[in-house]
């Protein structure tokens, strides 16, 4: 019986499996990719070109008045779509809003020149401009010397206050896009009266507090500021009187 020679290059062609060598599959594939790149080129080059330089302009010389009427309806149908997408964008940028925040009118309690902000306003603002805004509504309220404390090793104090009756206000705001949990506020009630000597531990979050944190607010007497509250107080209601304190500032 005679035996097969197999040649000698045969391996460099195939691999074990009898696929193709990598390096003549790289090539392969380069000559295909500049073939079809090539026929790209001459189709825009050529086709299109003529088709825009010749065709398009030969209809629009030819049918100047519906040129006309459709470019002009192009232009309104993208008119009405930017204004969806503008009305769609505003309606995301409160996407924290809950029913509740339909219940006060704007401003309801706000005077001509009281300072007062939107729940928009606050969803945008930088952690420490939401600290700072609380810090600017307590000035407003009359407490005083209102102060922003916050930043790396604050101990659970963002904001200090005192009102009329020298009560010591320690607030801590959080302005998470999620309501806070109860593990912060068991942080908060370790340091607001333990190590700062809060009279009145306040904290107040954007977008609300979970029923466990709640709970253990209740039961530690810590005073949760969530967002029907907040809006209330942004919106130029008094900050006692949204949580039913006696109110010795003004």
């Amino acid at each position: 019986m005679a035996l097969e020679r197999k040649s000698p290059t045969a391996g460099k062609r195939e691999s074990a499996d009898g696929s193709l060598d990598p390096l003549l599959k790289f090539l392969l594939y380069s000559v295909l990719t500049l073939a079809i790149g090539k026929m790209l080129w001459e189709w825009i080059t050529e086709d299109v070109s003529r088709w825009i330089t010749v065709d398009l302009w030969g209809v629009i010389t030819g049918h100047p008045w519906w040129t006309a009427i459709i470019v002009a309806g192009g232009l309104l149908v993208f008119l009405v779509l930017g204004l969806l997408v503008a009305f769609v964008s505003d309606a995301s940028s409160a996407v924290y809003a809950g029913p509740q925040d339909t219940l006060i009118a704007p401003d309801a309690f706000a005077g001509p020149d009281m300072l007062t902000f939107r729940m928009k306003e606050l969803s945008s603002m930088s952690a420490t401009g939401f600290e700072q805004a609380c810090s600017d509504l307590l000035a407003r309220d009359g407490f005083l010397s209102p102060r922003r404390v916050g930043g790396a090793g604050d101990l659970g104090v963002d904001v200090t206050a005192r009102d009329s009756g020298n009560r010591l206000l320690i607030l801590q705001c959080k302005q998470y896009q999620s309501p806070v949990g109860s593990g912060h506020v068991q942080k908060f009630n370790g340091t607001a009266r333990p190590h700062h000597g809060a009279d009145l531990p306040i904290m107040i979050a954007l977008n609300g507090f979970t029923r466990p944190a709640t709970d253990f607010a209740q039961h530690h007497k810590l005073i949760l500021v969530g967002r029907p509250e907040l809006k209330q107080w942004a919106h130029g209601q008094h900050l006692y009187d949204v949580l039913g304190i006696r109110n010795t500032t003004q």
